[in-house]
């Protein structure tokens, strides 16, 4: 029981803060904050992301060419250009290396207005770290998990950002239903997003991409989105006026 809890507790937290600091902050400023609370989300990401550290500069670039050129040959991630999820993975770590590692330049439109801290996105970045987290988690399975089928569990965690993003963009650009039309091919997969915590409602994201709630029909709930709005009210954060 203990391994399944530290699963689902490492899911959603990791999710949670690709999620609420790498997009909506990072990606898309839907809201402000203090430069202690950047930093401490910041360090928060790379605690709870751990192995799959996604810096959030080249994580921005890469996103905002994916909304610049949704579903177009010029679109960093789109699935309709691969023919496997496998392959969308590949290709995408290597436009992610390219940007992490200042190969590739940025169309000056996407550049700019993301947070950073050089010294963190290199500590995170590195093989040691990924590989003293992926210790920590092997570790943690050796001394709890009752039974060796748990430790299939491990690459999971292993890759977990990569993991979220490759659900997101393939299964949020090939399966659901549309609220809009926005001369792409995203789609909300499902009516209530839990388990990627409002990141599967990519029709409702691309038609309204600056804000904050990703849910727009009455049966559509974003979980990230009442706990922004609390942020806001504890005024840990500031939401843009279009949220």
């Amino acid at each position: 029981m203990i391994i399944i809890f530290f699963f689902v507790g490492h899911w959603f937290l990791s999710l949670f803060f690709q999620t609420f600091f790498q997009h909506r902050y990072a990606s898309h400023r839907m809201f402000t904050t203090s430069p202690f609370w950047e930093r401490t989300f910041y360090l928060m990401a790379y605690v709870f992301q751990g192995s799959s550290f996604l810096s959030p500069r080249a994580y921005a670039i890469m996103h905002r060419a994916h909304h610049a050129y949704s579903d177009t040959e010029k679109d960093p991630h789109s699935p309709h250009f691969f023919t496997d999820v496998f392959q969308l993975m590949k290709a995408t770590a290597i436009t992610f290396r390219e940007h992490l590692n200042r190969k590739q330049n940025p169309e000056t439109s996407f550049a700019g207005y993301y947070p950073e801290w050089p010294l963190l996105d290199r500590i995170g970045s590195s093989i040691l770290s990924r590989l003293l987290f992926g210790a920590m988690y092997t570790l943690f399975y050796f001394f709890f998990a009752p039974h060796w089928w748990l430790f299939l569990l491990l690459p999971i965690h292993f890759l977990m950002g990569p993991l979220h993003g490759a659900i997101v963009n393939w299964c949020g650009h090939k399966y659901g239903y549309q609220n809009y039309d926005n001369q792409d091919q995203s789609k909300n997969t499902t009516p209530f997003d839990i388990l990627m915590l409002g990141e599967l409602f990519q029709n409702n994201h691309h038609r309204h991409p600056n804000s904050a709630n990703f849910g727009k029909r009455w049966f559509e709930v974003d979980p990230v989105y009442p706990v922004m709005k609390t942020m806001h009210w504890l005024r840990v954060i500031k939401l843009r006026k279009n949220y």
